[in-house]
C-alpha cells in the first residue's frame, strides 16, 4: 500500500493561497523566489522522492506555464534545471473535468477522485504526493491522507484558500519532524494515527 502525503507552503494563519489565489507571500518556487536555496532544494528532493504526484486542476495550471521548460530558459540556475527535470520525469495524475489534455509524464483523470486515489493507494510503488486544495480536501474528508507536511511561512494573509478543510470527525496526528529554514520558515510533518 502506498503512502499519501499532503504537503504545501502555508501562511502562519493557515492558507495555501491568499485571496485571489495570490501565492506571492510564499516566495514561490520559481527563479525569482524569495524563499531560501535550502528550502528550494528540500522541495526539489521531495519531487525526486515522489513515486506519483496527484494534482488538482488549479495547481496543475499554476505549474505548467513554467516548469516544463524552466531548464531551457536563459539564466536557469543549476537548482532550477534540476527541479525542472525531476518534475518532468515524475509520474503525475491530474484530476479535472475541464482540462482537455496533459503532457510531461502525466495522466488525466476526469472521474471520481476519491475512487481513483483509493485505487492508487492500494497499489505498489513509492509515496504519492497530493497537491491542490480541492483535491486534498476530498482526500482528507475520505480519510486517505497518511501524512501532512506543512511548510509555514512567517506571514499572515487574512484569508484565501485554507490548508485544511472542514471535517466531520477529528483526525489525530503524531508529530514526526520539525525543521527550520532561513527566513523564519518552519516545516512540520505529521503522520495520521490509524
Amino acid at each position: 500500500m502506498r503512502k499519501l502525503i499532503f504537503g504545501m507552503n502555508a501562511s502562519l494563519d493557515g492558507y495555501i493561497a491568499a485571496t485571489g489565489d495570490d501565492l506571492g507571500w510564499s516566495g514561490g518556487e520559481g527563479p525569482d523566489s524569495s524563499s531560501s536555496d535550502e528550502l528550494f532544494q528540500w522541495w526539489s528532493d521531495r519531487v525526486d522522492a515522489t513515486g506519483l504526484a496527484l494534482y488538482g486542476r488549479k495547481l496543475w495550471e499554476a505549474m505548467i506555464p513554467y516548469w516544463p521548460t524552466a531548464d531551457e530558459q536563459p539564466g536557469a540556475t543549476p537548482a532550477v534545471i534540476e527541479f525542472a527535470r525531476r518534475w518532468r520525469d515524475m509520474p503525475k495524475v491530474v484530476f479535472s473535468s475541464t482540462t482537455g489534455t496533459v503532457d510531461w509524464n502525466t495522466r488525466l483523470v476526469t472521474g471520481d477522485a476519491v475512487t481513483e486515489i483509493t485505487r492508487l493507494k492500494a497499489g505498489d510503488g513509492g509515496p504519492m504526493d497530493i497537491g491542490g486544495a480541492t483535491l486534498a480536501a476530498a482526500a482528507m474528508r475520505a480519510g486517505l491522507i497518511d501524512e501532512y507536511v506543512i511548510v509555514t511561512h512567517p506571514v499572515l494573509v487574512g484569508g484565501g484558500t485554507p490548508f485544511f478543510t472542514a471535517l466531520d470527525n477529528w483526525v489525530n496526528l503524531n508529530l514526526v519532524e520539525t525543521r527550520a529554514f532561513p527566513g523564519g520558515v518552519v516545516l512540520t510533518r505529521y503522520e495520521t494515527r490509524r
